[in-house]
């Protein structure tokens, strides 16, 4: 977590949560549960809004306060903002039920149905403790099944980094942007805006002072046609000896013209593409071998039968086939043991390696 800086959520458990897999990818096979331990009952990190809903180090907080106060101010979440003024008394009664007790929306004294439609599905009482979130006034832990529960901030947060000093945002976005250039190590301006998704004009001029500054260095990278930086203390590896599998939501990737400017590797999530149109399949991981990404897999974990299912497989140009194939056999083998299931099985028939990975 120190050097990716934060990690992505997300709830849609195809193969495994998203948000699990980026230690895997760099570490292999280990116990989920200690994620869980670490964010969710030490609190070492915290859900914000950042990027997108994220996990990050607890003494990251104070950087993002300057996003709860653009939230309190009405600049953001517009919708949430009318919400608000509109059902301040209820929120107020929702405030007094946290404070006696961390609760998820469905355990409130009064969820309240859904009224009106912009908010799609979701109760009054979770609007209310959205709304609470965004503002920096409540924290969430996750129950069993992904489920949200919210408490104060300080209960949370510990008093001694509640009590440190509110960057300016100018401060703060300078902070997030010489975070995100560490963990980059080499970027374009857009992905390092990107990676902490900082308010992309201020974000743009604080980066360009770190560049004039000599805090971020301007280098060449061949094939690339922005204008390309470097952090001064990233190290290039000798060598890298990858064999795995990414999620979508994977910093290697997540950014995806980065993506495609590093790896030559167009990518696109599939989930909201009606099924016939699909290119690749559902729920898409890309395959990482040494420093390349060669291939790609359509992969979903079927826990009623205990087993990984393949879907799709299919490989980048340029690559020797017969070692994709022998480094997806580890890295399935791989994934099969972290996700818990005894195996992974050919399920499918789309793409150009699926029926070598059938082959015993």
């Amino acid at each position: 977590m120190g050097r990716l800086n934060y990690l992505q959520l997300d709830s849609v458990p195809v193969v495994i949560r998203t948000q699990y897999m980026p230690a895997f990818s760099r570490l292999g096979p280990y116990d989920p549960d200690l994620h869980d331990q670490i964010a969710y009952k030490d609190d070492e990190w915290i859900e914000a809004w950042c990027h997108e809903a994220s996990l990050i180090p607890v003494e990251d907080e104070p950087l993002l306060r300057f996003l709860k106060d653009r939230a309190r101010r009405g600049e953001t979440w517009g919708g949430l903002v009318e919400f608000a003024a509109k059902e301040q008394s209820y929120i107020d009664e929702v405030r007094a039920q946290v404070r006696e007790r961390p609760l998820a929306p469905s355990e409130l004294n009064d969820p309240r149905p859904r009224e009106g439609e912009w908010w799609g599905s979701r109760s009054v009482g979770s609007l209310a403790l959205d709304w609470m979130f965004r503002i920096g006034e409540v924290g969430i832990r996750r129950k069993p099944g992904f489920v949200k529960e919210f408490d104060l901030m300080e209960r949370i947060v510990p008093e001694d980094i509640l009590n440190l000093p509110t960057p300016s945002e100018r401060d703060a976005t300078r902070e997030l942007l010489r975070r995100g250039a560490k963990s980059l190590g080499v970027f374009s301006l857009p992905e390092l805006i990107d990676y902490h998704r900082v308010p992309k004009k201020p974000g743009r001029l604080r980066a360009l002072e770190l560049i004039e500054e000599g805090e971020l260095v301007e280098v060449s990278v061949e094939g690339w046609e922005r204008p390309a930086y470097l952090h001064p203390d990233a190290t290039r590896p000798r060598k890298i000896n990858a064999c795995t599998l990414l999620s979508p939501f994977d910093p290697v990737v997540w950014h995806r013209e980065r993506a495609q400017r590093l790896f030559d590797f167009e990518y696109k999530i599939e989930i909201y593409v009606p099924g016939p149109k699909r290119k690749y399949g559902y729920y898409v991981l890309p395959f990482l071998l040494g420093d390349k990404i060669v291939g790609r897999v359509d992969l979903k974990t079927d826990r009623t039968d205990g087993v990984l299912r393949l879907l799709g497989a299919f490989s980048e140009p340029g690559n020797d086939r017969d070692e994709v194939i022998e480094g997806l056999h580890t890295a399935l083998d791989d994934l099969a043991v972290f996700v818990g299931v005894d195996g992974w099985t050919v399920s499918g028939h789309a793409g150009d390696l699926i029926a070598d990975l059938g082959r015993p």
